[in-house]
């Protein structure tokens, strides 16, 4: 929907969208999985993209935003090496390693069929609840809450660990060091390597 805008995959684990006119910097950095993203794909309305990745979890982000909304995983399922939106956006395909094709809804809790008016209100009415009382502590913890595998877990909290480390790392030896001697770069900046013309 905006050509100007694109998302590139990276094996660090993390997705960068950047604007075509202003390449010196990311627009967002996607961050979540653990291992590198095989596969991008956008929906029909551009809003979100769905990611395929190495460690065996297939997530859907918003177009602007830092953190998965979704994350969907089986216990049988290998490396994905591609995932696919469909055309009407309302379900994604994937393929992984171990040469299967799996069809998931893009919103892991609606109801598919026909939905009777009672029905369709009730689900109005529960959307506007969670929207009204969305920035309550408890409430934002039951939204954002996903399962995941105990090794992706294990790793994501390693990673996290490390990018603490690293942080204090930085803080230390910038405080112990000549005033502007030692810039920190933004994510944002830091993994641009070279702009060719």
């Amino acid at each position: 929907m905006e050509p100007i805008n694109f998302t590139a995959a990276n094996e660090d684990g993390n997705c960068y969208s950047y604007d075509t006119r202003k390449l010196d910097e990311a627009k967002c950095v996607h961050r979540g999985h653990v291992s590198a993203v095989m596969d991008i794909d956008y929906s029909p309305t551009g809003r979100e993209f769905v990611t395929g990745s190495y460690d065996r979890t297939i997530r859907i982000f918003q177009y602007n935003g830092g953190h998965s909304r979704e994350i969907y995983h089986t216990k049988r399922m290998q490396r994905i090496f591609c995932a696919l939106f469909s055309c009407d956006g309302s379900y994604i395909i994937s393929g992984s390693d171990d040469t299967n094709l799996r069809l998931w809804k893009a919103k892991a809790s609606e109801q598919l069929g026909v939905l009777l008016p009672r029905e369709k209100k009730k689900h109005e009415y529960n959307e506007a609840l969670k929207n009204r009382y969305k920035y309550l502590h408890e409430v934002k913890r039951i939204l954002r809450h996903r399962h995941l595998p105990k090794p992706i877990f294990k790793a994501w909290n390693l990673i996290q660990t490390m990018g603490e480390a690293e942080r204090r790392k930085q803080a230390r030896r910038k405080a112990h060091s000549a005033p502007g001697s030692i810039v920190t770069e933004r994510i944002r900046k830091r993994r641009i390597i070279k702009e060719v013309e």
